[in-house]
């Protein structure tokens, strides 16, 4: 059980040519179902949004590679570390003439430069992204340099989004716009050939060095009495208010789900959002909130857990 929240950091062989996939981070799935379960600041509001937007645009480039060749490998979402410094990569691939690192953008709207500095339409500035991607080709090639990785290496910030406009752009940023990526990636296409296992070992090594913990993840502050009790919805995210027989029924969208996997489901996101909490039969049956029986939240534990003491002192933990 719990197999999403432990997935095998990549999977050997040169038959798999996405040796990482993306993973939606535990900052994610954490604030999303923390915005289901109490009043976020306007702020972490924004953050979650951007973080969505993000992630999206991340899977929009991974799956452009995917479908694209089998004569690359893909390592998605690496955080790494060089000199006590991190420093995070959206995207690297390996072609047999190179290393291409990616840093994904999903933004949207009106953009321009002024003297190297980024604004929004609005007159706003912001991040360069410019300046993040030449910070981590920086640090990957001090890192290759100690790991005696001798491979000719390229950096580009993707534009992810086709809605996107950058004004007053100097012709030599190493940027793909939306209108070129296309082009792009058949030029690389077109490029390609089998890659040896050379290749897969530089790979592994790499993805050895990521960093499980992400130190800049920024979770809000909260406790158990102030988030929200209850089961929600698996698809549309609203509160479970019926229950039919062996099914919980959402009011809203319509779906049914068994009662044994929503409560299995529910024991993960309190979990996530608990992890120093002990998950007690009492403890999910209030934190289920709807389910009218503690015998069947007992029953559904022990079919699906190993308990550990006895008692009331009793709890359960993965198997």
């Amino acid at each position: 059980m719990g197999a999403d929240l432990c997935p095998p950091l990549f999977q050997k062989g040169m038959e798999d040519m996405i040796l990482k996939k993306l993973e939606e981070s535990e900052d994610l799935k954490l604030f999303r179902e923390l915005s289901l379960r109490m009043q976020l600041s306007d702020a972490e509001n924004q953050y979650l949004s951007n973080m969505e937007k993000g992630y999206e645009g991340e899977q929009a480039f991974s799956n452009m590679l995917e479908k694209r060749s089998d004569d690359w490998l893909i390592i998605n979402d690496l955080l790494l570390e060089h000199n006590n410094t991190r420093f995070q990569i959206d995207t690297l691939l390996l072609q047999h003439n190179g290393i291409y690192l990616f840093e994904v953008k999903n933004y949207e709207g009106d953009f321009y430069v002024e003297l190297d500095k980024w604004f929004q339409k609005s007159g706003k500035e912001m991040k360069n992204p410019i300046l993040q991607l030449t910070r981590s080709e920086s640090l990957l090639r001090q890192l290759f340099q100690e790991l005696r990785i001798n491979i000719p290496k390229k950096a580009y910030v993707v534009f992810i989004n086709p809605e996107f406009t950058l004004y007053q752009a100097p012709r030599d940023l190493p940027v793909i716009f939306p209108s070129q990526l296309n082009r792009f990636l058949e030029q690389l296409k077109n490029s390609s050939v089998k890659l040896n296992k050379k290749y897969l070992s530089f790979a592994e090594k790499l993805i050895s060095l990521h960093q499980a913990d992400n130190p800049y993840a920024r979770v809000p502050e909260y406790d158990y009495e102030r988030v929200g009790r209850g089961i929600t919805c698996e698809v549309c995210s609203s509160f479970i208010t019926s229950i039919k027989r062996d099914y919980i029924v959402c009011d809203v969208c319509g779906d049914k789900e068994l009662i044994d996997t929503a409560v299995i489901r529910n024991v993960y996101i309190f979990k996530r959002l608990f992890p120093n909490h002990k998950v007690t039969t009492n403890t999910i049956y209030e934190w289920c909130h709807i389910i009218p029986s503690n015998k069947t939240i007992r029953r559904i534990l022990s079919r699906n857990f190993i308990r550990k003491g006895q008692g009331k002192y009793s709890y359960y933990v993965d198997c």
